[in-house]
């Protein structure tokens, strides 16, 4: 059987070579097609390639009546309706790992670029200044760079750096000291690698969490003098609190390739002698634009020729009599891993899940998945997905295990999610009530009965008298309405959590006046 091919972007010659040379394969390169064109073509092909110009659009997926699977080479997918797609059975593949090498190089460039003024001298000699005094550097021998988040690009960075003899110190919540040491790094918090470091390379995802991560607060715990890089994404600093930063000298330079809205051409930053900044450039490469062609055509090659794909981003084709089932679960067991994450401060090395009752008689595999992306899209962001979550665990060294009982301790159906660190493990159990829905039935060794959605906190306290009004007194003082509470307690005067849902978000100084109260141990806002 020939598969056809269809080519709707520029994408190197290189980069196709993976579909040119599969025997089954017949290559169509058709660019600047109009979106009528391609949805009068697209009906003949089992394969579309793009980049970032072609828009598929559900009317185009719609069409694509012999369509198995669209390529992105690159890492964004949103010029691709995903949910058409996956309506429609067509898998998504992407690059994520075609710029690592690109993006990693362009943080060395920034960095050293920065540490010797390397622009601002240039930019002097341009217009004719021979200025030695004004442009002296520093050597990064024996400097510490800290690195808040080591993925792949944060490590290859880092990698890199202790070859120019700095020393390392990182903040990942999946990095281990075990794997640290054999790294040769150190190991740190967030606060450890901001006070210590004398540069700060970031390379997180935006998320809410990462948001301003390095905001006023951050850079008062700083070294003065800290020089910074954002090679990652524009919003994980405070970009007028870097501007204060760098105008009290409390930051003596900065380097970006990203900022929070581009282009950014009239940036009041760039407006600082002491700010180098590129057009966000750390996958312009030739060899990374190759690189992801290479990766999505390989993608495409192994899954038209009955092979698996490597990099899906929607969510798998499941058999409709198996979906009917399970699919009542996928909210469950997604909460129950987004709930659970929230509880968990360590880093997670093996996650159980048990399946009873009707659950233990089914095929969970699809559950599984969708519990590990709830799990891990707090830290990794909405590029983890039902497909490649599992993947995504496997590569931070998480074990997964999945078990079937038929105990289902008084219920028709129950889902037990447990994590384990170094330090602890936690367990939430949910199940779905005839009429009612989801609910989380036990957290911990506590039971309760919880809807797992809206702004839920989390508190563990002494079982005293007084302990739950002193919450509700000041929940009324910062006029926090309360909707539902629930309490346990292991035994009379021992520990005991409440878990109440609250008509807002728990904002970050309502949490600490909370954790202040007498006989409360701790307190999680949970958004679900």
């Amino acid at each position: 059987m020939i598969f056809k091919v269809l080519i709707s972007d520029p994408l190197s010659e290189e980069g196709i070579q993976p579909l040119r040379e599969a025997d089954n394969i017949e290559v169509t390169v058709e660019t600047n097609l109009s979106p009528e064109q391609l949805k009068e073509k697209i009906g003949q092909f089992d394969a579309l390639l793009v980049r970032s110009q072609t828009k598929v659009t559900r009317e185009i997926i719609s069409s694509a009546t012999n369509l198995k699977i669209i390529g992105r080479a690159g890492v964004g997918v949103d010029n691709i309706d995903l949910d058409a797609a996956t309506e429609h059975g067509v898998i998504v593949v992407n690059a994520p790992d075609g710029n690592t090498n690109s993006a990693a190089e362009h943080t060395m460039a920034m960095l050293m670029s920065l540490a010797r003024k390397i622009p601002q001298a240039y930019y002097a000699l341009k217009h004719q200044k021979w200025d030695r005094k004004s442009h002296v550097g520093v050597e990064l021998k024996n400097k510490t760079l800290g690195v808040v988040g080591l993925g792949r690009i944060g490590a290859e960075v880092a990698a890199r750096a202790k070859g120019q003899r700095m020393k390392i110190i990182a903040y990942d919540p999946f990095l281990t000291e075990e794997k640290a040491e054999k790294m040769g790094i150190d190991y740190g918090t967030v606060e450890d690698v901001l006070r210590k470091a004398d540069f700060i390379t970031v390379h997180t995802p935006l998320l809410k969490e990462t948001k301003h991560l390095i905001n006023a607060d951050a850079f008062k715990i700083m070294k003065d003098g800290v020089q910074i890089i954002n090679c990652a994404r524009g919003g994980i600093i405070d970009e007028d609190a870097l501007y204060d930063a760098i105008v009290n000298k409390k930051v003596a330079g900065a380097a970006l390739d990203v900022f929070e809205e581009e282009p950014a051409v009239n940036h009041k930053l760039l407006e600082l002698p002491e700010v180098i900044a590129t057009p966000h450039l750390g996958a312009s490469t030739i060899e990374a634009q190759e690189n992801v062609a290479i990766d999505v055509s390989d993608d495409v090659v192994n899954f038209l020729t009955g092979g698996l794909a490597r990099n899906p981003v929607n969510l798998p084709s499941v058999p409709k009599e198996l979906m009917n089932k399970i699919e009542p679960y996928f909210l469950l067991s997604e909460k129950l891993g987004a709930f659970l994450t929230r509880l968990t401060v360590d880093v997670i090395e093996e996650v159980n899940i048990y399946y009873s009752g009707e659950l233990a008689e089914v095929e969970v595999a699809p559950l599984t998945r969708n519990t590990l992306k709830g799990l891990l899209k707090r830290h990794l962001g909405e590029h983890v997905n039902d497909v490649n979550a599992s993947f995504l665990a496997d590569k931070k060294g998480i074990t997964v295990n999945e078990h079937k009982t038929s105990s289902t301790k008084g219920f028709t159906n129950l889902l037990t999610v447990e994590v384990k660190t170094k330090k602890a493990t936690r367990l939430v159990s949910g199940t779905l009530l005839n009429g009612l829905g989801a609910r989380i039935v036990k957290v911990d060794n506590y039971s309760v009965d919880v809807v797992p959605e809206g702004h839920l906190v989390f508190i563990r306290h002494k079982d005293q008298p007084g302990a739950i009004g002193r919450v509700g007194s000041l929940l009324a003082e910062q006029n926090i309405n309360i909707a539902t509470m629930q309490v346990g307690r292991s035994d009379v005067g021992g520990d005991a959590i409440m878990m109440l849902t609250i008509d807002k978000n728990l904002e970050e100084l309502d949490l600490e006046k909370l954790n202040d109260l007498a006989d409360i141990y701790g307190v999680v806002a949970i958004d679900l």
